[in-house]
């Protein structure tokens, strides 16, 4: 009776302890972590505000690898130069990419604002459009061009200006000046600074002679700056489009992952493939 007993004892023992690793089995499965990619909802995001063309268009390039990281890129289009650096500094967005620094350090300069740079992707060079002119030389006494009316690249519109010999700026002004800096303007021209978005709009204004304008707009017109422009900025342009965040999250995992993203090899070669010279590289 006693061996009976102690093999039942014996069964009872064997039958927990398998009972016990089951149990431990399976809440060990029930912690095990999600494979990565497995559940989206563990995605990062990203919101990033750009101008549609070509700031948009490369964050859309660039979204397939940082999926592969984690980061659900989120594009935020603006056609203004001010809505994306006050919607930057109030959180709406993480990051946004349209501007250059001389821009970036007038405008937190003129709105109390602590945005910095991370990465520098790629340079617009600035020109001159007309469908009334062939050339420069060809403008008549007292014809109006228009400039950006924001002041970095208003200064910027002058200096080219300046430099293609129209007109000539106070000694020092560099690409700070306004139409107050224009020292000699042999043919009275009309300098009117306007918003830049219309600038291509306003080239059918028979009372516009000219414009000067940033090369996103002119590709959102429907303008080829390699074969359209009547002069352009040399392709060694310091003024090369950032990507922008707030200083308190320059260092942020995420939006160094973006700003590694976009000085890819492979954003490189999409920018001289898509743009062929329009645009150039800036890394």
């Amino acid at each position: 009776m006693l061996k009976i007993k102690n093999q039942r004892c014996l069964t009872i023992f064997i039958a927990a302890l398998v009972t016990l690793s089951l149990v431990l089995s399976g809440c060990g499965s029930k912690t095990e972590a999600p494979k990565s990619g497995s559940d989206s909802s563990a995605a990062t995001v990203l919101k990033v505000g750009a101008t549609p063309i070509p700031h948009a268009e490369i964050l859309e390039f660039v979204k397939p690898a940082l999926k592969k990281e984690g980061i659900d890129l989120q594009i935020v289009s603006y056609t203004d130069y001010v809505r994306p650096n006050l919607d930057l500094d109030t959180g709406d967005i993480d990051a946004n990419f349209f501007q250059h620094t001389p821009y970036l350090e007038s405008f937190n300069k003129d709105h109390s604002l602590n945005n910095v740079s991370i990465a520098k992707v790629h340079i617009e060079p600035m020109g001159v459009y007309s469908d009334k002119i062939k050339k420069l030389d060809d403008l008549e006494a007292g014809a109006t061009i228009a400039i950006p009316n924001d002041p970095s690249n208003g200064g910027r519109a002058l200096a080219l200006l300046a430099k293609a010999g129209i007109i000539t700026l106070k000694d020092g002004v560099g690409i700070m000046g306004t139409v107050n800096d224009i020292q000699n303007n042999p043919k009275q021209l009309k300098i009117t600074p306007l918003d830049a978005p219309q600038l291509p709009r306003v080239l059918q204004d028979p009372k516009i002679s000219a414009a000067v304008i940033n090369t996103n707009y002119a590709l959102e017109g429907g303008l080829n700056p390699l074969n359209d422009s009547i002069v352009m900025e040399d392709k060694d342009s310091p003024y090369a489009n950032i990507l922008v965040v707030k200083d308190s999250r320059k260092d942020d995992p995420a939006l160094q992952k973006l700003a590694k993203a976009l000085t890819s090899p492979e954003v490189k070669k999409f920018i001289e493939e898509k743009y062929k010279g329009s645009i150039v590289p800036a890394f």
